[in-house]
């Protein structure tokens, strides 16, 4: 039907998560015919010269530009999410990727992330803290939904030319799957997004700066440091982030924001229209800065 071969369309599912196709108990590919238009969307764009992963971001993006609503009323996005986290405790990998993949097909990389993967991602580690799914489960879903994350990330980049941010977790934090909806966030504001990953201590950062001069770093704290060394580790990071604008997130920020805000940094706040004030804000006085000098 659409001239595309069985390997290619194999390929084009687990790279870019184009198509999406339902699945039966017997794991056999269920093709709609929206995964049929598609795959000639995605063909049409690739035989013009279009790099596979820019074909696959395209047809992602413009695949649904609205919110999907089930037919039953109920969200899409949240009924992927739930499917997701059922995979997940079901202990599934196939059932796990399958549903993922599927949820890739719902609209805009940072609404499949704010809408979909994040919840879930939320959910899932709700329910280890409660005792609810092994660490084994946990483990799953971070893998799957982290490595379709990093995915997401690298198709959402803008060009070259775009504004630079630099994103990463406090010396003892290991949550970053955070970050990548983070970095799809400031992709969507034209900023291409470097994730050092977690444990990112200010010498690393530091040398990050001196390497890639950004125009903003990013920090995630979930577990604020205690008093005696949360000054010493802020003071560091300022340091560390010379004259680029800097913000920290996480659940643990706002303990530390006496700490952020007397060395100029920013702490940001539950309201995405808000962060994104506070870093333009923040870039502006930045630019000002250096003009004067």
């Amino acid at each position: 039907m659409s001239g595309v071969s069985s390997a290619t369309l194999r390929a084009w599912e687990r790279r870019y998560g184009v198509p999406s196709p339902a699945r039966t108990a017997s794991a056999y590919r269920l093709y709609s015919e929206e995964d049929v238009a598609l795959i000639k969307k995605m063909r049409d764009y690739v035989n013009g010269g279009m790099a596979a992963a820019e074909a696959a971001r395209m047809v992602i993006e413009t695949a649904a530009p609205h919110p999907l609503v089930h037919t039953n009323g109920g969200d899409a996005f949240a009924g992927a999410s739930e499917r997701i986290v059922e995979a997940a405790l079901r202990f599934d990998p196939d059932g796990l990727e399958a549903e993922v993949n599927r949820a890739l097909s719902l609209g805009p990389s940072v609404t499949i992330f704010e809408r979909a993967l994040g919840p879930a991602l939320e959910r899932i580690g709700d329910l280890w803290h409660e005792g609810k799914i092994t660490v084994a489960q946990e483990h799953l879903a971070s893998q799957v939904l982290g490595a379709t994350l990093l995915h997401l990330l690298r198709l959402a980049q803008p060009g070259e030319s775009g504004r630079r941010v630099l994103l990463a977790a406090f010396a003892e934090e290991d949550h970053v799957l955070g970050l990548f909806g983070i970095g799809l966030r400031f992709c969507a504001w034209g900023f291409r997004s470097v994730v050092l990953g977690p444990r990112t201590p200010p010498a690393a950062i530091a040398r990050a700066v001196e390497s890639l001069s950004p125009d903003i770093v990013a920090l995630t704290v979930a577990i604020p440091p205690p008093p005696p060394t949360a000054r010493e580790l802020i003071d560091a990071y300022a340091d560390a982030c010379r004259d680029s604008a800097w913000i920290v997130g996480g659940a643990g920020a706002e303990a530390l924001r006496p700490f952020i805000e007397t060395r100029g940094g920013l702490v940001a706040s539950g309201d995405v229209s808000e962060v994104r004030a506070q870093v333009e804000s923040a870039l502006l006085s930045r630019r000002r800065r250096k003009d004067a000098s």
